[in-house]
Order: structure tokens, then C-alpha cells, then sequence
């Protein structure tokens, strides 16, 4: 019955969507956890990250006893919104949902407000004129995430921390490698960077981030270390990470870094550098974005330089968040994820694993 229902929502639209005045009626059990009915679109199924993000929301809504109506996108806005129009039409008591890209939503958020149902945003921000159509955002800090890969590049290549290294004797080969291969005065370090899905909260910040930093950095400086020569978008996919860098090999020789903004381009670039013989971590710095464990085993395998978490595991704010509307509580309007930083100079070894 469970199944016909979810079925049912997600094709169906109720006229009564576009009449003045209809609401989502008042149950008596509203105020129990067990009574919340919560809509949840995710874009997809892409990659590693995002299903952990998706079981981690569905393990935390059945730990709190609520009512998850799940709707997979297909990394397709239009099918975002068709779900979320079923959520209104179902009426449920919160819609979560998080935005492939982020233009394009007011209309139908328009329509969730007038219908009474708080919206959450999770994982990704939208960019909306009217930010009282929803309740608040719960994710990642992408703008951060992009200056935290950036601050390592300037760390790995400042002459002088790779000295302290060297003298310290903690240096990896690698870092040794970078800092003989750029000293002070020489040309700047080159950096081909794949981007994520185009017009994506995530892409647009992790690549403002980066650039911000580096930017921060040459004016400090008096000179430009750091140039992106290529920047193109491999839409999160690990198939286009390999197609992509394959093309970026037969066209660019001197390639100093590969700034990934996600894990799954990064390990599809990872196949097309080993194939033509070039030793990521050594020859090619690689920094990615996410923290999957296949990012970390290539951390600890010397491949990748510099891993930025993406913490995926935001099921139980997300749960608790949509709980506080559900009762007519009031969240903060922005709620970041506590992520880390792991690079080549980390010890490692007592890492748990990472689940996804």
C-alpha cells in the first residue's frame, strides 16, 4: 500500500494544487515526530556521496519514526518540481529538497508557501529574490571548501613551508617534488580545474572560493603564483572526469595541479593520468573535493595531495530541522556541516572508515 502511495504522488497532481485556499488540513497527532509526513527530493544517484546523502536521510527519518515520501530527480530540475508539486498535493507537513542547480525555483516554492508546507533546502543554496519562500538551508559551505583547497595549494607550494618540511624530514616525496619544481621567481603554477554541474550552488562557490584565495594570495604577494589555464564542467560524473581529462592530456603538456570540485571526476582523471604513464600525487598535484573513501585510499596511496570533505551524513539535522517546522518553530536560516581537511602530511592510519 506503502509503495502504490509513493507511486501515486509522484505522477499524479491534484487540481485542487491551483484552487485559492486549499491547505494542508490539521491532525491531531501533528505535534508527535511519528505524525510528520516529510517530502524529500534528491537530485540522483551519482556517485558514492550522494548515496550515502540519501540513505543518511532515510535511516534518520525511520530512527524518528517519520513518514518519508522519497523521490529520486534523475539529475533533472523539471523532475524536482514535479515532486515537489506532489509533495504539495499530497499535502504533506515539510518538503526538503535538494536543488540540481540554483535559479529556477520560485514559482512552484511560491506554491508550497501558499499551500502552508515549510520548505527546507538541504546540500546545495538557491538563489531565489524572495527568500522568505523558504525556511531555511542545512549543507555543506561550499565558498569554504573551495578557499580550503586553495589554502593547501599555497601551502604546498610556499618555498619556505616546504623547507620547514624538508628539515623536519616529514616532507613527501611529492611536496618535495612541487617546492624544486616551483622556487620563488619561476613561472606560476598551472592548474586545470573540472568543475561540477553547471549552475550549481556547489560548482559556483567551490570555484569563487578557490579563485578568492589565490587571488588573496597574489595581490599579497605583488604576483600572479597561481593560473587556471582550463576550467571546464564534468557535471560530478566520474565518466566525464575520465573523458575530460583524456582531452586535457592530448592539449595541455604542462599541467602542475588538478583541482577537482568532486571525488568522482577526480577518480575517472585519476584513470586517464595512469594511463599515459603520469604519476598522479607526483607529477600532477590532485586535489579533490568530497572524501569519499576511494578519495582517502588514493590520499594514503600517495595519488591524491589534498582531500576536502563534503560531509554527505546530513540525515539527522535535516530529520531534526524539518521536526521544528513541522511544529511551527522558527530554524536559523543558514546551518553548516562540520567538515575537515585531509592531506599528504596527515597521519592517516587511525582514520575510520568513511562509509560512502
Amino acid at each position: 500500500m506503502r509503495s502504490l502511495l509513493r507511486i501515486l504522488i509522484i505522477f499524479l497532481v491534484i487540481p485542487c494544487l491551483f484552487l485559492a485556499g486549499c491547505r494542508k488540513p490539521a491532525r491531531e497527532n501533528d505535534s508527535k515526530a511519528g505524525g510528520i509526513i516529510l517530502g524529500f527530493s534528491q537530485i540522483g544517484a551519482e556517485s558514492a556521496w550522494r548515496n550515502c546523502n540519501t540513505r543518511s536521510v532515510q535511516d534518520a527519518a525511520s530512527a524518528a519514526g517519520i513518514q518519508l515520501l522519497y523521490f529520486n530527480a534523475e539529475q533533472k530540475q523539471e523532475n524536482q518540481i514535479k515532486a515537489i508539486r506532489s509533495f504539495i498535493a499530497y499535502q504533506v507537513d515539510v518538503i526538503a529538497f535538494v536543488p540540481i542547480v540554483s535559479s529556477g525555483w520560485e514559482n512552484v516554492l511560491g506554491e508550497a508557501r501558499d499551500a502552508g508546507i515549510p520548505v527546507l533546502v538541504c546540500d546545495r543554496e538557491i538563489n531565489i529574490q524572495d527568500e522568505s519562500q523558504y525556511s531555511g538551508f542545512i549543507g555543506t559551505n561550499s565558498l569554504q571548501e573551495g578557499r580550503s583547497a586553495a589554502e593547501y595549494l599555497i601551502k604546498k607550494y610556499s618555498p619556505q613551508a616546504a623547507a620547514d618540511k624538508t628539515a623536519a624530514g616529514t616532507a613527501s616525496s611529492a611536496a618535495h617534488a612541487a617546492s624544486e619544481k616551483h622556487p620563488a621567481g619561476k613561472r606560476p603554477v598551472r592548474i586545470i580545474e573540472l568543475v561540477g554541474t553547471e549552475g550549481s550552488s556547489v560548482a559556483i562557490k567551490r570555484a569563487k572560493g578557490f579563485r578568492d584565495v589565490l587571488a588573496e594570495y597574489g595581490a599579497k604577494n605583488g604576483e600572479a603564483d597561481f593560473q587556471i589555464i582550463y576550467s571546464v564542467s564534468g557535471d560530478f560524473l566520474r565518466s566525464k572526469g575520465y573523458e575530460l581529462m583524456c582531452s586535457i592530456l592530448d592539449t595541455y603538456k604542462d599541467i602542475d595541479v588538478l583541482y577537482s570540485h568532486n571525488d568522482a571526476m577526480t577518480l575517472g582523471a585519476l584513470d586517464a593520468i595512469k594511463e599515459r604513464g603520469i604519476k598522479p600525487g607526483t607529477d600532477i598535484v590532485i586535489v579533490t573535493i568530497d572524501a569519499e573513501q576511494a578519495a582517502i585510499d588514493a590520499l594514503k596511496r600517495g595519488e591524491v595531495n589534498c582531500v576536502v570533505e563534503c560531509n554527505p551524513k546530513q540525515g539527522p539535522d535535516i530529520i531534526r530541522l524539518a521536526t521544528l517546522l513541522a511544529k511551527g518553530k522558527t530554524i536559523p536560516r543558514t546551518a553548516y556541516m562540520k567538515e575537515e581537511v585531509f592531506t599528504e602530511w596527515d597521519d592517516l592510519s587511525k582514520l575510520p572508515p568513511r562509509g560512502y
